[in-house]
């Protein structure tokens, strides 16, 4: 799988003597689908503001597709337009007098004609469930709604990597299962998705690779059986198990000696508990 974007050794302070990111060095690949866990204050968001050049490293080096990112204008403008943030704080984000106009600012600036800009504008608004907001104010819609808007931002910029800051913060559950299913989506389509929660359901659910922050520093990156399965680093990481792993581990240890897949999904659980391989003990 191809490299797109690599930290070399990367650290960050916002002053003097306090790291916030300490010596990191990860590589994400073309396609990946990571959740990146960690209490508050672990160093999530800084790792997400460093990979989309909104931070600059106090030491080490970021490459994209090989290639170092400098310190330059040009080298930042450059990374920004293949890595995209949604920021967890929605009025960080939106500057227009509409909605329309907001998700328009993206493209626009890209150089996009107007003609493909609205063609960007269009597609996210759709994928968003925005339509009827498009003539709408947004420092007057809800979190929820805002949020969405911000999504729809990056969206129509069509980043090659999309880093998700605490996405379903704010959504309702009708929102957040569009949210989820438009993630899908983007996975399908081949884009690099990274999502910092605190939601570890999700991320079970969810992701392929997980990447676990404490105290500024990169504690574990594996597969997620693998880090669930790790009570040590959860306790040090400051996690819970998900629930369905956790149950899975459960009834594993209730049926001894049977190798019982650990369900992803509320689907899969039900799936494994209705089998007849299951019930039959």
């Amino acid at each position: 799988m191809e490299n797109l974007l690599e930290l070399r050794e990367v650290s960050f302070a916002y002053e003097e003597g306090r790291e916030a990111l300490k010596k990191l060095s990860v590589k994400i690949r073309r396609g990946e689908k990571i959740a990146v866990l960690g209490e508050n204050g672990a160093g999530k968001s800084t790792f997400f503001l460093l990979c989309n050049g909104v931070l600059t490293p106090t030491a080490g080096e970021i490459r994209y597709s090989g290639q170092p990112v400098g310190k330059s204008r040009k080298d930042k403008l450059r990374l920004r337009q293949r890595v995209g943030i949604v920021f967890q704080e929605p009025d960080r984000q939106i500057l227009a007098a509409t909605v329309g106009e907001e998700i328009s600012f993206g493209p626009l600036n890209l150089g996009l004609s107007r003609e493909e800009a609205a063609c960007r504008v269009e597609e996210a608004l759709r994928r968003m469930n925005l339509a009827e907001f498009r003539d709408r104010a947004p420092h007057y819609l809800s979190g929820g709604e805002k949020k969405r808007v911000t999504i729809a931002d990056i969206l129509a910029m069509k980043p090659e990597v999309l880093l998700f800051d605490e996405p379903a913060s704010s959504l309702d559950p009708a929102n957040a299962a569009l949210l989820e299913r438009t993630l899908g989506e983007l996975s399908q389509e081949g884009m690099t998705l990274a999502v910092s929660t605190h939601d570890v359901n999700f991320a079970w659910k969810w992701a392929e690779r997980a990447l676990v922050f404490a105290g500024g520093e990169l504690l574990a990156d594996g597969e997620p059986a693998q880090i669930f399965s790790d009570d040590s680093l959860l306790a040090k990481a400051g996690l819970k198990k998900p629930l369905l792993f956790e149950a899975g581990e459960i009834l594993r240890h209730a049926a001894p000696g049977r190798d019982f897949p650990i369900p992803r999904s509320i689907e899969e659980f039900r799936a494994w508990a209705e089998s007849a391989s299951f019930v039959s003990g």
